[in-house]
């Protein structure tokens, strides 16, 4: 069964919305301006938005409204505060007739806000023949949690991962490959727990000290490129057994970060290689590129180079090939053009913002970005090393992604098992990876996108504080008071709550955060900040904490325990489908 629930934020906003236009016919449609508050349970500063707009002072106004407001319905009592605040506290029955909305509802009354979107979502893109490192985390967990999330609200999500996978390194290691056909680098060839991609990026560097070295492998290198991108049956054929093993690689760490990505979704440099000289023509024919110095350039007119001159995509270089900047404008042109998406979302590093910028701006001069169209780049900042420095190995290298997995999920263990030291060995290997991976992954989408973070596994893997562990705790503690009722099975609907109890503050405080949830999912939406349904979980894990401590649910009378039952079933889901949506795992047992 499904259903739309408004929340009670909303209810109240139109409650004050309607107060406003009856006491002040003029103020009709004016933003309520309504907020959660420690002093009631919303709080509206309407009044000293727009008393000026009637001459009126904040206060008297205030009082109008809170008149009016007091004959609304659902609302137990408002006051005025302070200069001229509402106080508004909701009445309690309709606090739990919403919740027993929201628990008979297998959405939790979360409405699909974003149907009928068209959202195209680049994300992870490490480059083939080279090991996935510390760089791609933040890109594939962010991506992954707004694909989630956009999924979940109705949008039609089409994920890009955009692979490196084309370039003149591909030359040499091709070249490599053949001439030393005892290298050993395929999925059946390398060690059991080996990556081929680790296998293929040494042969690369191996490649490339060649290279350096001799120039007639260079110059068979370069031929090899040549062939390449012509067509070349052979060369292809190598090239695609190199994106096959690597995209082999790749899959392993997406499954056990549990990333939606498929192969199907890859769509690498490659791909584009065949619009490029088109592009090229269509941007000189629209007058958008111009010849400069015997390349083709995009002048932007928004933006100015260190020297005051405008900045420039290099579209064709002087010895006529292509690079990023041309890729980028041919994959910005097929997903408007082809996917026909209505939202292009680039989750690339803070770096690369004049990049995009300049990428965006050429785009719509173009007029492949139209006012129907959004293309927006999903900024993030760099993960820190212990010493506040991006994170590097001792050694000064790139540390390997699965080697972070592998690192967290015997931390995870060990924090487990001081706390269950009796658990069986399967138990905590299960455990220990559900807590693991999802500590790496809820520390990075725990932090606001844009800062950069300290990778710290201690921290993550704590049972205390805004961790991801802490919340997984908080729904097995739930799931375990639901099997004690032997409950976990039932279906709490509307009907099992009275809505003629009182509510105890604690029962009051859950409830509205509970309420929330639909709210907060559309505010990810719209600002691709997955924080925000970290933030959001956490408070709601401490209201059930405090829930829990203060409102006795087993020993409770029939049709107090029932109530209870049934925040207690609406809790464990909106913690499941929270973290879910955060690609986290919700353990039954902890």
């Amino acid at each position: 069964m499904e259903q739309q629930v408004i929340s009670v934020a909303e209810q109240v906003e139109t409650a004050v919305s309607a107060a406003l236009g009856r006491v002040r016919p003029e103020l009709a449609g004016a933003d309520p301006l309504v907020r959660r508050s420690d002093r009631a349970d919303f709080q509206s500063n309407v009044a000293l938005a727009t008393a000026k707009r009637v001459k009126a002072g904040p206060a008297e106004l205030a009082a109008e409204l809170a008149q009016a407001l007091r004959d609304a319905d659902g609302i137990a009592d408002v006051e005025v505060s302070g200069p001229g605040f509402l106080n508004i506290t909701v009445a309690e029955p309709g606090l739990w007739r919403q919740a027993g909305r929201r628990a008979a509802d297998d959405r939790l009354g979360v409405e699909r806000s974003e149907q009928g979107a068209r959202v195209v979502i680049d994300y992870s893109a490490p480059n083939i023949a080279k090991e996935m490192h510390v760089g791609h985390l933040r890109t594939t967990i962010i991506g992954d949690s707004l694909a989630r999330v956009l999924g979940h609200l109705g949008a039609t999500v089409i994920r890009q991962n955009h692979l490196g996978d084309w370039g003149t390194q591909f030359g040499m290691l091709i070249q490599y490959l053949d001439e030393h056909p005892d290298a050993r680098w395929r999925h059946d060839q390398v060690q059991p727990g080996a990556s081929t991609v680790s296998a293929l990026d040494g042969l690369y560097r191996v490649a490339r000290t060649e290279f350096d070295a001799d120039e007639a492998f260079a110059d068979r290198s370069r031929a090899r490129v040549v062939a390449l991108q012509a067509g070349d049956e052979a060369t292809v054929a190598r090239w695609r057994e190199i994106v096959d093993e690597s995209e082999l690689a790749f899959r392993e760490i997406y499954g056990r970060l549990g990333v939606l990505l498929e192969p199907g979704d890859s769509a690498g440099e490659s791909v584009y290689n065949q619009w490029l000289p088109e592009v090229v023509d269509e941007l000189l024919a629209a007058g958008v590129a111009v010849h400069s110095d015997g390349a083709v350039v995009v002048e932007s007119q928004e933006v100015k180079a260190p020297d005051g001159a405008p900045a420039v995509l290099m579209v064709q270089k002087r010895d006529g090939g292509y690079g990023y900047d041309t890729t980028d404008l041919a994959t910005i042109r097929h997903r408007v053009r082809d996917l026909k998406a209505d939202r292009i979302l680039y989750v690339v590093d803070a770096r690369q913002a004049l990049h995009f910028r300049l990428i965006f701006e050429a785009a719509r001069r173009m007029g492949w970005l139209t006012d129907d169209v959004e293309a927006v780049h999903v900024a993030f900042g760099t993960v820190l090393g212990p010493d506040g420095r991006p994170f590097k190995t001792r050694a000064g290298g790139t540390v390997r992604l699965m080697h972070l997995i592998d690192e967290a999920v015997d931390s995870a263990r060990r924090t487990v098992g001081e706390r269950e030291p009796d658990l069986p060995a399967d138990e905590l290997d299960r455990i220990a990876e559900e807590a693991g991976v999802g500590a790496v992954k809820y520390a990075d989408l725990s932090t606001s996108r844009v800062k950069d973070y300290t990778f710290d596994i201690a921290r993550m893997v704590s049972l205390t504080g805004n961790t991801s562990v802490y919340l997984q705790y908080a729904h097995a503690r739930i799931r375990s008071i639901l099997r004690k009722a032997g409950a976990v099975e039932a279906t709490i609907d509307a009907a099992q709550i009275d809505p003629a109890l009182p509510l105890h503050p604690a029962e009051r405080a859950l409830v509205l955060a509970l309420d929330e949830f639909g709210d907060v999912l559309r505010d990810v939406a719209a600002t691709s900040e997955p924080h925000r349904l970290c933030n959001y979980l956490f408070d709601t894990a401490k209201a059930f904490t405090d829930f829990y401590e203060n409102c006795p649910v087993l020993s409770a009378p029939d049709d107090v325990r029932a109530n209870r039952l049934a925040l207690c079933r609406l809790a464990a889901a909106t913690l499941s489908q929270g973290l879910g949506l955060l690609g986290i795992a919700a353990p039954e047992r902890m």
